[in-house]
């Protein structure tokens, strides 16, 4: 069984996950309840929880804030929220699961199935330090790969390369292999200094050194890489360096 606690501060949120967790999740032993920060703090650390299913907007503060007060963190986190476009993007940065209320029989189940195969790598922990460092700048990528998580600054990224349902990211000193699209971090790291050049390639601006209209258009990296610019991406690849 898998010892879970709810913290949220509406009642009738916690009854209604609480009775689709029993309903659809019998591994999930719900072991307490808390209406928010400070009585979350009390409860998981009186009942040493395994996974908590954490509220972000409570009335004395937020998921966020409560998740700040622990040094360590023994234990995973699924957040459930009724919105909160910032907060969402900060999970999907750091591999941070997340239900959208109302809470779908499916997603849940699929949460808590993602929970009991990331138990065995124990990786929460970096992940949990990672959405903190998020919470108002997006900061680091929590990147899940064949040996466990990576924790990437976002600022040492020089670009990503797309193949298949598998996405590399280059630094100046590693490269890292994740089994996920490179759709997946479109969505986020164009809204701060990156942009979707082609297809297959998501490049940080800040590591361009030029732009070649020869050939159909690419650009040279400051390490001397050259990477296509599509047809299709050009007029508005130009546009954001020609006026930031």
């Amino acid at each position: 069984m898998i010892r879970a606690v709810l913290i949220d501060d509406e009642s009738k949120g916690r009854k209604t996950l609480k009775n689709a967790l029993d309903k659809y999740c019998h591994k999930v032993d719900i072991v307490g309840e808390a209406e928010g920060v400070v009585s979350g703090k009390e409860l998981i650390e009186t009942m040493q929880p395994e996974l908590v299913f954490l509220d972000i907007d409570m009335k004395d503060g937020t998921g966020f804030d409560l998740l700040e007060k622990f040094q360590h963190f023994s234990f995973g986190v699924i957040f459930v929220t009724a919105h909160n476009e910032y907060a969402v993007k900060a999970f999907k940065c750091s591999a941070i699961d997340y239900l959208l209320k109302p809470v779908l029989p499916e997603e849940l189940v699929q949460a808590i199935s993602k929970f009991e195969s990331e138990m065995k790598l124990k990786n929460l922990s970096f992940r949990l330090k990672s959405l903190i460092e998020n919470r108002n700048h997006l900061k680091k990528l929590a990147l899940a790969t064949s040996e466990g998580v990576e924790l990437l600054n976002i600022k040492d990224l020089i670009y990503c390369e797309a193949s298949g349902n598998y996405t590399t990211f280059f630094t100046p000193t590693k490269q890292i292999l994740v089994s996920k699209t490179i759709k997946e971090y479109d969505s986020f790291l164009t809204e701060t200094h990156f942009y979707r050049i082609h297809q297959s390639y998501l490049v940080n601006l800040n590591f361009i050194a030029k732009y070649n209209k020869n050939d159909g258009g690419f650009v040279v990296l400051e390490n001397g890489k050259k990477l296509p610019v599509s047809r299709r991406n050009k007029s508005g690849f130009l546009d954001r360096i020609l006026h930031p």
